[in-house]
């Protein structure tokens, strides 16, 4: 029932113009920003630890360019239902697509980096432009309101990707190399680790960051393809994704070499356009602050 209710009103929310929405948007902003001032704290700690050398008016500049962006992609999130194909193709664009699907042509896998920047939601497009066969998963982590999570997943499957619980990734890749099908893969990969769970750690954002490193366990282990996501935000409402290949022999590498050169590429994107990053995740909790 609550599920029902949910996807109705996201449905209705959905036929709303982007341009009437980023109205509401507006007033969202101003609603997180100054009067609930939804994790401000944290925020403002995670862009003054990762920008030492900047000023506070520049650190403010960035936090209220990020609540805009944070409020925007609410509602492109809520658009994604009842987006034709047309307005798909000119607000979310992938560049070097021609080049993974070649490598899925040739029965490879391809696992994706990307990190929380941009609409990565928007991302569950890809399939749109890759070939009928091929298989286009995404993995995440499963929310603890499950009716959440039902719309959240039935909302990134629309144009025909698959949405894999984290828990169940190796049961998937089993299956998909037992039927022999090439696919791509992608890994929000920056997610921080439980305290119990951390192994390993990287330089990332002035920081010695705890990092999950089982993206590269399994690109590894199967032999898939390395490549990552660059994200960048045209205008607003309107995006660029560029396939990068971070290592043309990701095997070859020593262990967590392929995490480093990873967090190096999410760091060029942040360093770039610093508001698209999701600062109000407490990313840097069991991490130390360092002068690199």
């Amino acid at each position: 029932m609550i599920y029902r209710l949910l996807y109705f009103f996201l449905k209705l929310l959905s036929y709303i113009p982007l341009r009437v929405l980023y109205v509401l948007s507006d007033g969202l902003f101003y609603l997180l920003y100054y009067l609930v001032r939804y994790r401000r704290k944290i925020v403002r700690r995670n862009l003054t630890e990762s920008f030492p050398g900047k000023s506070l008016p520049e650190i403010r500049k960035i936090e209220k360019k990020f609540y805009r962006f944070f409020a925007d992609t609410i509602f492109e999130i809520c658009k994604m239902p009842s987006m034709s194909l047309e307005e798909i193709s000119r607000r979310m664009k992938f560049t070097n697509v021609e080049t993974i699907n070649a490598i899925l042509k040739q029965g490879k896998t391809v696992s994706v980096y990307m990190g929380h920047y941009g609409n990565w939601e928007w991302v569950t497009f890809i399939p749109l432009y890759l070939e009928k066969e091929i298989v286009a998963a995404q993995i995440y982590r499963k929310l603890r309101n499950k009716s959440m999570d039902k719309l959240m997943s039935h909302n990134r499957e629309r144009m025909g990707s698959v949405c894999v619980e984290m828990r169940k990734t190796a049961r998937y890749i089993n299956e998909m190399a037992a039927h022999h099908k090439a696919g791509i893969i992608g890994f929000v990969a920056d997610q921080s680790p439980r305290k119990r769970e951390v192994r390993h750690f990287v330089q990332f954002l002035h920081h010695k960051t705890p990092v999950l490193t089982g993206t590269e366990k399994i690109t590894k282990h199967y032999g898939f393809e390395a490549w990552y996501l660059n994200i960048k935000r045209v205008k607003r409402g309107y995006y660029e994704a560029e396939f990068i290949q971070i290592h043309e022999n990701p095997q070859s590498l020593p262990d967590f070499e392929l995490t480093a050169l990873y967090y190096q590429l999410l760091e060029q994107a942040i360093l770039r356009q610093p508001e698209l990053y999701l600062w109000t995740h407490n990313r840097f909790k069991h991490a130390q602050k360092s002068d690199t």
